[in-house]
Order: structure tokens, then C-alpha cells, then sequence
């Protein structure tokens, strides 16, 4: 039995009609910029996430660049952030000029390590940057507290996270501004690239609807310098179908991931995640760290099991940071996670006989 890391096709199966209704509708009125889809949907998402505002754009990436440019972060600016994390999120830091500050994770949750944030905080600090890995919010208690006290902005990569709570808090939600990815993996993905930025301050939402539009307002005058990231009409259609069903997906993402702390508890090779207990994590991923994890992973690829790794070097030591002069042993969490993390198929159309061969051919290998 082969069991896809992700599976798009049992995963769309049972929607598609609704899509292609929705589809057509755009067609027909050729509305596909910014079009009455793209309201409609920020709508859903502020009432689903109770957030003031919901601003959409062409992808979790440029959400990220929105953010800093609405807050004035460039030249000479740091922002603390973690290098166990996509690209995107240090990417979007330099991309508008600014200094990405990298900091080490907790060992146990791979989300950003508060007690290093204070650490690093200079004179040329402006932002913290944390990441909800995985789809478990970081501390946000203990970030907001430390932005507070230095006078920081905070802003939430909640790429992973759309769902995910903190203290009964909606990720993305907590900080000055959070930000969505809408990639086709994400647990709410859409059929293409796209983005949101979600703040609960009515002068940044304003500033972030103009700078998604080259910085313009009204059209043809522009106070700032902005980007050309707007949400298609298409992909906030295919959204809108999708986001009624989001807590049901995200409920059976954790009922596989109970089901894995189950029945892989008794291997010693492996440590299962962990959840915090502020937290509800919606298991955008489910990554276990392994002993002999190249091995591991070959077994599993082997055995038509999809897996992958999440990441297999941390950002501070990309060739395209070698000017920040990060070197091997500077962080070393990060870099003995990226060592033996290992991410195995936990998509809510799992079965249970998908899931018993996933444990199957891992207990195989270690025994």
C-alpha cells in the first residue's frame, strides 16, 4: 500500500462540484482582480478568525514583505526570527532591506525560544518575527511581553497555523500583524499561490490595502512604494468553498496525530511531537525527530510511504546569509533538528490502514 505525504485528490474529490460552481461564476463576470470573491472571502476569514481586518494578496511570501513595509521596517533594521523555518520568512526580512537576527528554537516544540529573543534585541531592533511551525503557535505571551517592554512590533508568520489557538487566542491574530499562506499544502490551500495579512489596527489595514496595490490611493496616486500582490477572484472562490470545512479538516488532522501518539509511543528511536498546553496545534505537519533519520526516510520512500524533511538546513547557514557571518554550532538546536526531524503523512483523508502500514514500516526499520 503506497500512502502519499499529501493527497490532493481524495482531498478535492469531494468538493469539486461546489469549486466548479464557483469557478464559473467568476468567469462570467470576469471579475478576477480583486473582485467581489476577494471581499466576500476576507469577510469569512475576519468573522472565522475574529480579526478586525483580513487583507488578501498573492502569497503568504509577499504577506510577509506587506507587513514589514506597512510597519516602515528597511535599512539598518533588525528583525529577530528563527532559522528552522521555509525561506520565506528571513527572505521577506532582507527583501525589504532589513537585518534578519536569527535565534535559536525550543528543543522540544521547534518554535522560536523567547528567553533568546531578549538576547538579541540591539538598538536597531524593530520587530520580532516568530513562526507558528507546524501549526502550533509559538509563546505569544511571553513575545508580546518582550515586544512591549523594548517597544517592538510583532508580526506572525501563521503560514502553518490558520486554526491553530494559544490561550484560546487565534494564531495570526495576537500580534500587530499576522499573515496567512494559501499554498496547496497548507491546510487551507487553494488551487494556485495566495496570501492574507490579518491586523487588528484599522490605520495598518489601511496602509496594507494600498501597498497590495503598488502603494496607490486613489488610483494613479501613490503615497508609498508598494507591491503588485492581490488575491485572485479565483483562488478567494475556491477559498470560500473550502473554509467551511476547515475545523472539520483540522479535527481529523488530530484525531490521525492521536492516533500515531497511540501506536508509535513504544519506539524508543523517535520522539513524537509535542503539544504545549496553551496550545491546539492543527498539525499542518507531523514531524517526529528519529535516529538514523536519512535511513529512516529512505526506508519509508522505499515502502511507498511519502515523508519529507522539514528543514534540512536552518537559515542562518543558506549561502545567501553568509554576510550575517552565521557558522556551524551558532545555533545548535536548530541545526541538531534539522538532523533528525522527519515529517510523515498526517492529511485528514487518512485511513486507518493507511496510517497502520505509516507505523508498520517504521517500526519495521527500527526493529
Amino acid at each position: 500500500m503506497k500512502v502519499p505525504l499529501l493527497d490532493l485528490d481524495a482531498h478535492y474529490k469531494p468538493i469539486m462540484g461546489q469549486i466548479r460552481q464557483v469557478l464559473d461564476e467568476v468567469f462570467a463576470t470576469h471579475q478576477y482582480i480583486l473582485g467581489p470573491q476577494v471581499k466576500a472571502f476576507e469577510a469569512m476569514i475576519q468573522d472565522y478568525l475574529g480579526v478586525k481586518h483580513a487583507i488578501g494578496c498573492a502569497s503568504g511570501t509577499d504577506a510577509l514583505v506587506l507587513a514589514l513595509k506597512a510597519l516602515e521596517i528597511g535599512k539598518n533594521d533588525e528583525v529577530i526570527t528563527t532559522p528552522f523555518t521555509f525561506f520565506a520568512t528571513a527572505g521577506s526580512i532582507a527583501r525589504v532591506g532589513a537585518k534578519p537576527v536569527f535565534v535559536d528554537i525550543l528543543p522540544d516544540t521547534f518554535n522560536i525560544d523567547p528567553a533568546e529573543i531578549a538576547k538579541a534585541i540591539t538598538s536597531k531592533t524593530k520587530a520580532i518575527m516568530p513562526v507558528h511551525l507546524f501549526g502550533q503557535v509559538s509563546e505569544m505571551d511571553r513575545i508580546n511581553e518582550i515586544a512591549k517592554r523594548h517597544n517592538l512590533a510583532v508580526i506572525e508568520d501563521n503560514a502553518q497555523g490558520i486554526g491553530a489557538l494559544y490561550m484560546e487566542q487565534q494564531g495570526g491574530t495576537i500580534g500587530d500583524i499576522g499573515t496567512l499562506s494559501f499554498f496547496p499544502s497548507k491546510n487551507l490551500g487553494c488551487m494556485g499561490d495566495g496570501g492574507m495579512c490579518l491586523t487588528n489596527d484599522a490605520d495598518l489595514a489601511q496602509k496594507l490595502r494600498q501597498l497590495r496595490v503598488h502603494g496607490e490611493n486613489p488610483k494613479y496616486y501613490h503615497k508609498w512604494v508598494g507591491l503588485n500582490s492581490r488575491l485572485d477572484s479565483i483562488q478567494a472562490a475556491v477559498l470560500a468553498v473550502k473554509l467551511p470545512y476547515l475545523e472539520e479538516w483540522s479535527e481529523k488532522r488530530r484525531q490521525n496525530a492521536e492516533y500515531y501518539y497511540q501506536h508509535l509511543q513504544d519506539v524508543p528511536q523517535i520522539k513524537l511531537p509535542v503539544i504545549r498546553s496553551q496550545a491546539k496545534s492543527i498539525y499542518n505537519q507531523f514531524t517526529i525527530i528519529a535516529e538514523n533519520r536519512d535511513e529512516l526516510k529512505n526506508h519509508l520512500l522505499d515502502s511507498g510511504i511519502g515523508c519529507a524533511i522539514y528543514y534540512p538546513l536552518p537559515l542562518h547557514l543558506q549561502e545567501c546569509f553568509a554576510d550575517l557571518n552565521g557558522k556551524a554550532g551558532d545555533l545548535p538546536i536548530s541545526e541538531e533538528s534539522a538532523e533528525r526531524v522527519l515529517s510523515i503523512p498526517i492529511y485528514p483523508e487518512l485511513t486507518d490502514s493507511q496510517k497502520d502500514r505509516v507505523i508498520e514500516v517504521i517500526k519495521d526499520f527500527y526493529n
